[in-house]
C-alpha cells in the first residue's frame, strides 16, 4: 500500500471514530439532559384549597407556589417568579409548597418565600408548578397555572394581571382554570 493511500484511510477512520464520538456524546447528552417538552392539559379547581390558620388573618395578598422539585417544568418558571418576587415584595406574601414525599430546595433567588408545611385542599392539586392567591379578606382569589405553554415570562404571564388587580383593590375570581402547559402530575406516587 503506498504512504499517501494509508494516510488517506488513517484520517477517513480518524473521521469516522470522531463522528461516532460526537454523535454518542449528543446522544448521552439529550437522554440526560433535554427531556422533551409535552404539552399537558391540566384543570385546577381552587373549591377544596383553604389557608393556614396560621396565615389566614393577615389581611395581606397571599401567593402560594406549589412545586415538585423532580418536575423538568420548574425551570420554566423559576426566573418569572424570582422577578415578581422583587417585584411585588411590599404588596404580596410570598410562600411555596413543596409536593409531599418529595426532597430538594428552591433555588437560592426564591429564598425569599416561606415555607407552608400543609394547606388544606392541597392533596387535591392537580399537577405542578402551580400558584394560588388569595385577596386581603381571605378569599381566594386565583388559582392555576403561571401561564400556558413550554415556558413562563411576564409577557404570556396570568398572574401580573392578577397581582395588580388585587393591589388596586379590584376583585378577582379565577378560581377554577383550565390550561395546556407543563406540568407534572401532583398526585403520582401519593398513594404510596
Amino acid at each position: 500500500m503506498k504512504a499517501s493511500t494509508l494516510k488517506k484511510t488513517l484520517i477517513g477512520l480518524a473521521l469516522l471514530l470522531w463522528l461516532g464520538a460526537m454523535l454518542t456524546g449528543l446522544w448521552w447528552y439529550k437522554t440526560r439532559f433535554i427531556r422533551p417538552f409535552s404539552e399537558t392539559t391540566a384543570i385546577f379547581s381552587g373549591q377544596q384549597l383553604r389557608l393556614p390558620n396560621s396565615i389566614a388573618g393577615s389581611g395581606a395578598i397571599r401567593f402560594v407556589h406549589f412545586w415538585d422539585p423532580a418536575c423538568p417544568c420548574n425551570v420554566g418558571n423559576q426566573q418569572h417568579l424570582a422577578e415578581m418576587l422583587e417585584r411585588y415584595a411590599d404588596d404580596v406574601e410570598f410562600y411555596h409548597l413543596q409536593k409531599p414525599g418529595s426532597s430538594g430546595q428552591l433555588p437560592k433567588v426564591l429564598s425569599a418565600m416561606r415555607h407552608l408545611s400543609g394547606l388544606p385542599g392541597a392533596e387535591q392539586l392537580p399537577a405542578s408548578p402551580a400558584v394560588a392567591i388569595w385577596d386581603r379578606a381571605g378569599q381566594l382569589a386565583y388559582f392555576g397555572p403561571y401561564s400556558e405553554g413550554a415556558v413562563c415570562n411576564s409577557s404570556n404571564s396570568f398572574i401580573e394581571p392578577v397581582l395588580d388587580a388585587l393591589i388596586n383593590n379590584r376583585p378577582v375570581n379565577a378560581a377554577n382554570t383550565l390550561a395546556v402547559g407543563c406540568f407534572c402530575d401532583w398526585q403520582q406516587n401519593l398513594d404510596k
